[in-house]
């Protein structure tokens, strides 16, 4: 079983017990972030109490050797996008990715995302143009938030 396996074994039920989803788990540079969601959102004291029942959980277990830092936190509003879950929950949303160097074309990319599988997503762009990317090709994706409701900007955008 993997560090981040062991790790998800002692995590998910204490954010169950406080009512939050695993939004995506990782461990970057020595720190395990841990990023969490729910319905209408997660506020800080539920975060904070979540955060503490981590720490004594890999405290008593752990599952990662070594030092490390724990960063709880909620996704934010431009969310990253890692799994095909990620994907599939922001199908008609603004995104930005970002391939990896060898991928021909534009390495920068900004659209919509028109649907997700577990074999790639389709962006169509501003200008209409739609580009088919696998999950293999991507060094990184988000979404992107946009102020104001769709309709305004679509007047400002019109001549």
């Amino acid at each position: 079983m993997s560090t981040l396996d062991r790790v998800r074994v002692l995590v998910l039920p204490l954010l169950e017990e406080a009512g939050l989803e695993l939004y995506d788990l990782q461990l970057d540079d020595g720190v395990l972030h841990v990023l969490v969601d729910r319905e209408g959102g997660a506020d800080i004291g539920t975060i904070s109490k979540v955060a503490r029942a981590i720490t004594r959980a890999l405290d008593e277990h752990e599952p990662i050797d070594g030092d490390y830092g724990l960063e709880v936190s909620t996704p934010g509003l431009e969310r990253p996008l890692r799994t095909p879950a990620h994907f599939r929950g922001a199908i008609g949303a603004d995104v930005k990715v970002k391939t990896l160097p060898q991928v021909d074309g534009d390495r920068r990319l900004e659209g919509t995302l028109a649907a997700a599988d577990d074999d790639g997503c389709p962006l169509t762009a501003a200008d209409g143009r739609r580009r088919t990317l696998s999950d293999d090709e991507l060094e990184r994706a988000r979404t992107v938030f946009v102020w104001g409701p769709v309709h305004d900007r679509k007047a400002k955008a019109r001549p």
